[in-house]
């Protein structure tokens, strides 16, 4: 019998095959990308417009926003000029306006160059990349404030939504430069942040990604904070901790997006190389994830949600989708239960039953109301309980079913056996249903 060969590249084998949801998952999808003057000044620059050549290979409609700050200020010391802030923003005068000008134009050139390449034997070997930038942030000036005049520093007043639509459908990759220009024809010094917050919430993007120069987000052990909602990134603005200009900025920006329909706001560091890809095609990614609604009227349940809960839930049951459960089982078992609650009514529900000996917990009675589904109630519902299982100990989730094995599997379930199950929940097991058990480590 021939020996079978070993495999020398299990890992990478391991980490493509997981990578494949992400993937599917994102085709076709709008991302803005912001990066800032610092990175383009990196050596390592050309690694980052390869992975951004990857993922517009994969599919992803891609938005590239630029800073030029150190660009800029290089252009203002070699001129002996005084670069001035107020509150982190720039007053741009006259000269400070024309170095906006030399920045930028010199930035977008060496973006589209690497951008083009397409050389044999490179990283974008016949990629044949398309990008494009133009016109379409239309800007206001900031004016005069507590008596400043910051003069061509501006804000953006409108973001061309179509036009910029039109060359995504195109297959084109849009490069924004921090810059805005008046219905009068005046040019104004725009922040990165304020475009990508503009062009996030116009466009509908799906992900606002921010390459950042600060360290991760960390808590107060030096842990990098690898999740926040949009209540809890509103609460660490409004507290005393004290945080880098860029990263305030960031969060002020993720907040806006979250809080007018953008769903994740990414903020990594760009020094890891090829974090990107690390943060987006793996499970707990590198930097930290701020998202909106993921768990917005996701709550515990309480014992006047048990009538909104047998509405959702019986339609189910006489299907034999979900194991039956009468009124007081229900009541005796409400804490275990968690509810997603819109406008006063029960739209979504799960339970949660840990097994502490095991380390194990089970997912059970998910249902999302039909006029819901499809709307990502259920993922939310999923990361709910798997968030609490991992804060409780539990290494793995596990879940039961007879007729949603493929949307469980989906989600990165793998079917087990029965003698799998905590001792105690395989003698509660329902040999008449014949129920697969799915497991899901959480490690």
């Amino acid at each position: 019998m021939p020996l079978k060969p070993k495999n020398q590249n299990n890992a990478f084998v391991q980490q493509f095959r997981e990578s494949s949801p992400y993937i599917n998952s994102f085709r076709g999808k709008t991302f803005v990308i912001v990066f800032n003057g610092e990175a383009v000044d990196d050596p390592q620059f050309p690694h980052l417009i390869h992975d951004i050549a990857l993922l517009d290979s994969l599919g992803i409609r891609l938005i590239l926003v630029h800073g030029a700050r150190p660009q800029i200020e290089q252009r203002l010391a070699k001129a002996g000029a005084k670069f001035e802030y107020v509150d982190d923003l720039r007053i741009t005068d006259d000269l400070a306006l024309q170095c906006v000008k030399e920045a930028v134009g010199t930035i977008r050139v060496e973006v589209e160059s690497l951008l083009s390449m397409g050389l044999a034997n490179s990283p974008m070997a016949g990629a044949q990349l398309q990008v494009v930038s133009g016109n379409f942030v239309t800007a206001k000036p900031v004016g005069i404030r507590e008596g400043i005049d910051f003069l061509h520093t501006g804000e953006v007043r409108k973001i061309n939504a179509a036009a910029i639509a039109k060359q995504l459908a195109d297959n084109t990759i849009v490069l924004l430069p921090p810059v805005g220009y008046s219905p009068t024809g005046e040019v104004f010094n725009l922040s990165a942040e304020d475009v990508a917050t503009a062009v996030s919430i116009a466009l509908k993007a799906d992900k606002l990604i921010y390459l950042t120069e600060d360290l991760p987000l960390q808590d107060a052990r030096k842990r990098t904070i690898r999740e926040l909602t949009l209540a809890k990134a509103s609460d660490l603005l409004d507290s005393k901790t004290k945080l880098p200009n860029q990263t305030r900025r960031i969060l002020r920006s993720a907040v806006r997006v979250c809080s007018s329909g953008v769903r994740r706001v990414h903020v990594i560091s760009r020094r890891t190389d090829g974090a990107i890809l690390q943060e987006l095609f793996t499970r707990d990614g590198i930097g930290t994830l701020v998202s909106a609604d993921l768990y917005e009227g996701t709550r515990q349940a309480h014992i006047e949600d048990v009538a909104g809960i047998l509405d959702l839930i019986s339609p189910l049951e006489q299907e034999g989708i979900l194991v039956r459960r009468s009124r007081e089982k229900l009541e005796m078992e409400i804490n275990h239960f968690i509810v997603v609650e819109r406008d006063g009514m029960i739209i979504g529900c799960a339970a949660y039953y840990p097994y502490e000996q095991s380390k194990a917990a089970e997912l059970a009675c998910l249902a999302v109301h039909p006029a819901y589904q499809g709307t990502g109630r259920g993922d939310a519902l999923l990361q709910y309980v798997e968030q609490k299982a991992q804060q409780t100990g539990n290494d793995k989730l596990f879940v039961l079913s007879t007729r949603s094995m493929h949307w469980f599997q989906e989600r990165g379930f793998e079917q087990g056996e029965i003698d799998a199950l905590p001792m105690s929940r395989q003698l509660l097991y329902n040999f008449q249903r014949k129920s697969k058990v799915f497991f899901k480590s959480l490690k």
